[in-house]
């Protein structure tokens, strides 16, 4: 079994020069940039959904940073959760903001129509972006058009704007949101050996209390780091989200395929996900629910691990983070309890010792207080116990062995090994099964 620790400088030294690929060979499409969608849910829920119950005749605009960039550029709009057809009157792309959009063209169209449960990508665009860099996405919506599906907690400031104002530089009488609309995808053109790594999680992964506007999430950091070697880093994190069951979203089970295994150039995924499956249980989001059992839990992160290799893809895992004290003075400041912790504490226990995962990273062990293990170490709280601050959320990332990552695999193309390859390969060592 191979567990995570800090890379090494000079491991970092001898990875570098993997992102370099010959400009004649064969480029392909890439995820560099995601925002999972959930169904939004009814007023009597505990949270409020950030959007109006409809649009009409009004621009949303949003920031989104890439991880990788390249020459040409499509963006996803979705409908997964429309009970109608979504009627997409225009939409564009700015290099920054502040800057002219470029119009998006759907089968050489400005406009589109997206079924209900469907998703739609634009026409590639001829837009050249940097690794990192932040684009706007503008999306114009003429008719009536209930907002049934959205990404509730973005990090990230969006905009509202009356009229067609897809190809404004800078939008007027706008009104802000933190939620995100239609937007769930953006990939680049990039060299054939470049990848993606697709992180699936929940509200941790989401970035629920990372810094506004400031790409504070642990998937930004990893984004930072694995970018000079051609890997991109999507997020697949939404708050709320659980192993098994629907929360506020649907289970990492069902939305696997959707979020992970359907996107281009993916070769690895990494699972940090479970604390809401253990902690929802008996609290104002689940009252009469029953907590699974280790054995549950077990076999869904087996199965996740078996999808996952079927499709020749490495899979890692994540240990749960310390929860103690979590949530307090809210609704849900009963969420962490003795025995609920016993459970993390078990689980984390056989994901160290015999996971189905190629490799785990030990965020429990980044994390903790060495004097109270079962609480986040106060510089990575962000205050809530529950969810790291920024400096929690750069201790994340930096706890994820890139030589692991990046290193030869027995699933796939080994990148380092076939470095002319278009196919996906796969990214991680595997311990062996």
């Amino acid at each position: 079994m191979n567990h995570l620790h800090p890379l090494a400088a000079t491991a970092l030294i001898a990875l570098s020069g993997t992102a370099s690929a010959d400009p004649a060979r064969p480029s392909h499409w890439v995820a560099s940039w995601q925002a999972s969608p959930q169904p939004v849910w009814g007023a009597d829920f505990l949270l409020p959904t950030l959007v109006p119950a409809q649009l009409q005749d009004q621009t949303f605009r949003q920031s989104a940073r890439i991880s990788l960039g390249g020459p040409r550029l499509r963006v996803r709009l979705s409908n997964a959760y429309g009970r109608q057809p979504l009627r997409i009157g225009a939409a564009s792309v700015a290099s920054a903001a502040g800057t002219a959009p470029l119009p998006l063209q759907f089968d050489g169209q400005p406009s589109v129509l997206i079924a209900p449960g469907q998703e739609r990508l634009s026409d590639p665009l001829a837009l050249p972006t940097a690794a990192l860099q932040a684009v706007q996405v503008s999306v114009y919506l003429s008719a009536s058009t209930p907002l049934q599906g959205f990404h509730w907690e973005g990090r990230q400031t969006s905009w509202i704007a009356p009229g067609d104002q897809s190809g404004a530089s800078t939008l007027r009488a706008a009104e802000p949101t933190t939620a995100r609309l239609m937007l769930t995808g953006i990939d680049v053109e990039a060299p054939a050996r470049a990848r993606s790594v697709v992180v699936m999680g929940d509200s941790i992964t989401d970035g629920a209390t990372a810094s506004l506007d400031q790409d504070q999430r642990w998937t930004d950091h990893l984004a930072a780091r694995l970018a000079p070697h051609g890997v991109a880093v999507v997020n697949a994190g939404i708050s709320g989200g659980r192993l098994l069951r629907d929360g506020m979203g649907d289970a990492a089970l069902t939305r696997l395929q959707r979020d992970v295994l359907d996107q281009p150039g993916v070769a690895s995924v990494i699972v940090l996900i479970g604390i809401n499956d253990i902690s929802w249980p008996g609290t104002a989001f689940a009252r009469n629910e029953e907590r699974p059992t280790l054995a549950q839990l077990q076999a869904g992160y087996r199965a996740l691990a078996e999808r996952a290799h079927a499709r020749g893809l490495c899979i890692l895992g994540a240990t749960l983070t310390p929860f103690a004290g979590a949530l307090p003075g809210t609704p849900l400041d009963d969420y962490y309890a003795a025995d609920k912790d016993a459970l993390r504490q078990q689980l984390n226990a056989w994901l160290r010792t015999d996971s189905p995962f190629d490799a785990v990273i030990d965020l429990d062990a980044a994390l903790r207080d060495p004097a109270a293990p079962s609480r986040m170490a106060a510089a990575y709280d962000s205050g809530d116990h529950l969810h790291p601050g920024d400096a929690g959320n750069q201790a994340m990332a930096e706890a994820v062995d890139l030589q692991v990552l990046m290193g030869p695999s027995t699933h796939g193309v080994d990148l380092l090994d076939d470095p002319g390859s278009a196919g996906v390969g796969s990214l991680c060592a595997s311990k062996g099964r």
